[in-house]
């Protein structure tokens, strides 16, 4: 417990956690404003296969940036002022010091993850009714009791914690910040950028399937799963796998290395 208030005392004394937190809000929820406003169900065709959620949600994509950013400083900036001889002199044991960090991100992921997806969500639900997507075409107001929904919002809390997990388990196996934060960058986005120029749709499908971000945000699917690359909890699965790898390598890492 004392590693993880001191792990807290240092995240929450770094300047940019509080911008980093409402960039990620801020990026998601206005992104999702900007998606959602510029659907018109009189432009949808017969029958209008938009997902109301998923597409609120859309701006995740974006904003993971910032929590990412943030779990890599978490790590990295002890390595770039030295900070993390004093923390190895305060804590011997390596263990407690990366348990409280991941502990630490993890609870801040969450509560990002909370706002993020009740920014977005407020706002489509403001705003979907007045373009026509209403109860009566088939699409009731956003709600978190609709089950669809409620697994398309904990769904994004929990992908958001993990790629915070990751960008942390990345900082801990590179111990730079530009290194560790392309790496993040490069996994979550590069296989989709790949799987454009892949003109086989089978590798296509794989190559999505088992993409961390694509695979991960299968979970805010809500309508036409048929047509998905992969289930949505399994997705789920997919991105836990890669985060615990990351994590795991970065451990062993962070026990074999010297401190410098």
């Amino acid at each position: 417990m004392r590693a993880i208030y001191a792990e807290w005392t240092k995240l929450r004394s770094l300047p940019s956690t509080g911008w980093l937190v409402l960039a990620t809000v801020a990026v998601t929820a206005g992104l999702g404003l900007a998606v959602t406003a510029s659907l018109d169900y009189s432009h949808c065709g017969t029958p209008c296969t938009l997902d109301p959620p998923k597409l609120s949600l859309a701006g995740v994509r974006l904003g993971q940036v910032a929590i990412v950013t943030l779990a890599v400083l978490t790590v990295t900036a002890e390595y770039s002022t030295r900070t993390i001889q004093l923390t190895l002199t305060a804590v011997p044991r390596r263990f407690p010091v990366v348990l409280g960090k991941l502990a630490v991100l993890s609870a801040l992921g969450v509560a990002t993850g909370i706002l993020t997806v009740a920014g977005a969500l407020v706002a489509g639900r403001t705003v979907l009714p007045g373009n026509g997507f209403t109860a009566a075409h088939g699409f009731p107001p956003l709600s978190l009791a609709d089950d669809l929904t409620r697994r398309a919002a904990l769904g994004t809390v929990i992908y958001l914690t993990l790629v915070a997990l990751l960008g942390a388990g990345l900082g801990l196996l590179l111990r730079d910040t530009a290194g560790a934060l392309t790496a993040a960058l490069a996994l979550l986005y590069g296989s989709p950028v790949v799987a454009m120029f892949i003109t086989d749709p089978k590798w296509q499908h794989r190559v999505h399937r088992f993409s961390p971000m694509d695979a991960g945000l299968a979970i805010q699917s809500t309508r036409n799963l048929a047509t998905e690359h992969i289930g949505p909890w399994a997705g789920l699965g997919v991105l836990s796998a890669y985060t615990a790898a990351t994590v795991l390598a970065g451990l062993v890492v962070f026990q074999l290395r010297d401190a410098r």
